[in-house]
């Protein structure tokens, strides 16, 4: 196991006979991933903290009984947190969701600051769009659908490096994107 990949077989057979710290190793790499399908599905950042902490206690209770098909433990994980975001909606509909609309509704609106949220999302999306295409693969996978490299640069024909390097770099660019947009 590299610094930078990780080795899901072997910590989800830790993971089943028990280790915490196998299963903590699978938690920090793969919560932002869960916390990012939870949120794509029920749409308020509580939920999906909620959800994706769901999806992993689950996770570590059907753990030892899991048999991984493929490399990666992401795709169990998506799967079992869509689960639990379906039964947090339900659970919405059931209770109604009137009152908590009203306490998220703001009392103000900050005009200002959705306006210089979007210059930035508009921003970031820009400078993606002018990153070569196999730049934008790279950010498409490893930023967006949360591939690690190893699994980036099979999927894309290049090497391990490679993936990490122009990573680097692209998230660098975009970093200053952002800032370049917030700052007065």
């Amino acid at each position: 196991m590299t610094d930078d990949v990780i080795d899901d077989r072997a910590l989800v057979a830790r993971a089943a006979g028990g280790s915490e710290l196998a299963f903590r190793e699978l938690y920090r790499a793969y919560v932002r991933p869960v916390y990012w399908v939870a949120f794509g599905l029920v749409g308020d950042a509580a939920d999906a903290e909620d959800v994706a902490q769901e999806t992993f206690v689950v996770a570590w209770r059907r753990i030892p009984s899991l048999r991984l098909e493929g490399t990666s433990l992401l795709p169990w994980l998506a799967t079992v947190c869509r689960l639990q975001a379906q039964n947090r909606l339900r659970a919405r509909r059931r209770h109604g969701s009137h009152a908590e609309l009203d306490e998220q509704i703001p009392a103000v609106v900050d005009v200002e600051a959705q306006v210089v949220q979007a210059q930035t999302v508009a921003a970031i999306i820009a400078a993606v769009d002018r990153l070569s295409e196999l730049d934008r693969e790279i950010f498409r996978l490893c930023a967006a659908e949360g591939y690690g490299y190893e699994a980036a640069a099979a999927t894309l024909g290049v090497s391990h490096g490679t993936v990490r390097n122009r990573l680097s770099r692209i998230r660098s660019r975009v970093r200053a994107t952002a800032m370049e947009t917030e700052t007065p």
